[in-house]
């Protein structure tokens, strides 16, 4: 049985976003990060049965991509961006992937607690997976 793992899933939206011009970050993203951005905020995702003999190789995750711009038209460009990059399956070496599943998210955000203010929209995206 083999067990997944989200690491390399991160990995490959990491690399499908920067393939499209984004600059990503994982977790959070560094003081000097610059006028725009994406924040990945992954979940550690759910091992799910792909059969009746309980092999639990599948993997369901819920990823957060926050976009952020200095401006509401630069933070929606992120997400624009963002959608491009995941509008096909993630290549993950050894596992088949689906479309990542758009879910969407609130609208944009203004950020005061930073120096200038920031404008941010979290969009999530579902991802699974089985091994080839």
């Amino acid at each position: 049985m083999s067990v997944p793992d989200v690491l390399p899933v991160v990995d490959a939206v990491r690399a499908a976003l920067t393939t499209v011009g984004l600059t990503v970050y994982v977790g959070g993203a560094p003081d000097k990060a610059g006028p725009m951005y994406a924040v990945l905020y992954p979940d550690p995702g759910t091992a799910v049965r792909q059969s009746l003999a309980d092999d639990r190789g599948g993997l369901d995750s819920l990823m957060q991509i926050t976009c952020v711009g200095t401006t509401v038209e630069r933070a929606l460009w992120v997400a624009a961006r963002a959608r491009s990059g995941l509008a096909a399956p993630l290549v993950v070496a050894g596992r088949s992937c689906w479309l990542p599943e758009d879910l969407g998210g609130p609208p944009v955000q203004r950020d005061d607690d930073v120096t200038p203010p920031l404008f941010f929209v979290p969009v999530q995206y579902r991802l699974m997976s089985v091994p080839q």
